[in-house]
């Protein structure tokens, strides 16, 4: 039985700008875990937003659990919030921006499971 606890695990600054851990990915488990996906757990911080980007080959899905924010996906936005799931599709330039002032806090779920190699980071927003 493989059970991760968050308050457990290390976050970083990924090259979009986010506060992430890696909650479940296949690169960090010593034994053969069958999922295609990973989930990160992203905390975008108050007033702050995150680089466009985008992944070449993964879907993604941003599941917002608190906060609020600006979603944008190739030029369109829209406001996010608890409860909601985004789908970001493959290639899709995005990002995402606080709008509050308190952590925007989300679930990244990409599929396939995400690598730096497939992540790009762009220059038009």
């Amino acid at each position: 039985m493989l059970i991760k606890d968050i308050k457990d695990q290390k976050y970083f600054r990924s090259a979009d700008g986010c506060i992430l851990c890696e909650l479940l990915h296949r690169k960090n488990e010593d034994f053969d875990l069958k999922a295609g996906y990973s989930i990160a757990h992203a905390v975008v911080p108050a007033y702050e937003k995150t680089v466009p980007h985008r992944l070449k080959e993964s879907s993604e899905v941003y599941y917002i659990l608190s906060g609020k924010g600006i979603m944008h996906i190739d030029g369109e936005e829209a406001e996010v919030y608890p409860g909601q799931a985004v789908y970001i599709p493959p290639g899709a330039v995005q990002y995402i921006e606080n709008s509050g002032d308190s952590d925007l806090i989300f679930l990244a779920i990409a599929d396939p499971e995400w690598s730096e190699a497939d992540e790009e980071i762009s220059e038009n927003a």
